[in-house]
């Protein structure tokens, strides 16, 4: 079992950053696959961004490639999100997610945090 439990999400500007942390409690946090996902209001969740159990290899939607940067420090039991460059249509509730195996798909996800929410006002 896995708990997550995300901070940093706010209100900021057009063109600002923001970090984004998942806080994930359990022992077994450094056998799962991490990542970050988002969800607008009348729009389905979906992927931003990800990386695998050993902090190797991440991976990125378009829309955040070149923008945001995916960590993880395993031994804090902790994921960080960086978010730089952000755009109005950035704004969403940002969700931390934990899975078996490395995933862009929502229905892959073993578990969630209860998300935190992003607003980028132009």
């Amino acid at each position: 079992q896995v708990q997550l439990v995300e901070s940093g999400g706010g209100l900021v500007q057009a063109g600002g950053s923001l970090r984004l942390s998942c806080a994930a409690s359990g022992r077994t946090f450094s056998n799962y696959a991490m990542g970050w996902f988002r969800q607008a209001p009348g729009k389905e969740r979906e992927f931003v961004a990800g990386i695998n159990w050993r902090g190797s290899s991440t991976y990125y939607a378009d829309s955040a490639k070149g923008r945001f940067t995916i960590s993880r420090d395993n031994a804090k039991n902790r994921v960080l999100l960086q978010m730089n460059s952000l755009k109005p249509e950035d704004t969403a509730v940002y969700y931390c997610a934990a899975s078996q195996v490395a995933t862009t798909q929502a229905t892959s996800v073993s578990f969630w945090g209860q998300g935190t929410q992003v607003t980028v006002s132009s």
